[in-house]
């Protein structure tokens, strides 16, 4: 075996590792456990601050508001359509 056949067998084997690696982490990322982990994170960081765990009240309000709000046209529509 040759310096330059050497060089190459170990240059392929650092790549056969860099993408199994790569492999690895997508796997991970892809995997639902993960994903669900990933989205209950994004939306407690709407209502929470991750970093002082202190509430985002302007956010709590924005949804609540809108869930009042869904609600009133909801019972006027059913008024309205029972009439």
């Amino acid at each position: 075996m040759t310096k330059e056949t050497a060089s190459l067998e170990a240059e392929m084997e650092a790549t056969r590792e860099r993408l199994a690696g790569t492999i690895d982490q997508l796997v991970h990322r892809a995997s639902p456990k993960t994903i669900a982990r990933r989205e209950i994170t994004s939306v407690k960081g709407y209502f929470v601050d991750l970093q002082t765990g202190q509430p985002r009240t302007t956010n709590i309000l924005k949804v609540a508001g809108g869930v009042l709000g869904v609600a009133v046209l909801l019972a006027v529509v059913r008024r309205v359509a029972g009439d």
